[in-house]
C-alpha cells in the first residue's frame, strides 16, 4: 500500500487525472520526518508517545542542545532516516519563532535529503 502525498497542515494532493496522489522514495521520507516532528505527543491516542511536539515549543526560550537533540532522536525513529551519518540541524531564532533546517541521509536510497520549515507563533 502506497502513502498519499501529504505534508501535515495542508490537504491531500491529487493527481492531474484527480486521483489522490501518492507519495514515495525521498518524498515519502521528508513528509514522514515533518509529520513526526510537528505532531504533539499524544495526539494519537493508539501512539500516545509518538512525535516530538516542536510546535507547543514556540514561545520558550530556543534551546539549541535540547531542540536538536530532541529532533535527532525523533527523526532516528523513522525508518527512512539513515543513522550514519548523523542527521545535521541547525536551528535559527527568528521574530516570534524558529526556522529549522535539516540534512540527513535517505536510508533505502542512500541519498542526501534536505528539509526546511519555520515554526512561528
Amino acid at each position: 500500500m502506497k502513502d498519499l502525498y501529504h505534508y501535515i497542515g495542508s490537504d491531500l494532493s491529487t493527481s492531474p487525472a484527480g486521483d489522490l496522489m501518492p507519495v514515495s522514495d525521498i518524498e515519502r521520507g521528508k513528509q514522514r520526518v515533518l509529520r513526526r516532528l510537528l505532531t504533539n505527543p499524544g495526539d494519537y491516542i493508539f501512539h500516545p508517545e509518538y512525535g516530538a511536539g516542536l510546535g507547543q515549543k514556540i514561545g520558550e526560550i530556543l534551546n539549541v542542545g535540547e531542540w536538536t537533540a530532541l529532533i535527532k532522536g525523533q527523526m532516528l525513529l523513522e525508518d527512512c532516516v539513515a543513522s550514519q551519518p548523523a542527521p545535521t540541524i541547525d536551528l535559527k531564532s527568528i521574530q516570534d519563532g524558529v526556522t529549522v533546517s535539516i540534512a540527513y541521509t535517505d536510508a533505502p536510497s542512500g541519498q542526501p535529503a534536505t528539509l526546511s520549515f519555520s515554526l512561528t507563533r
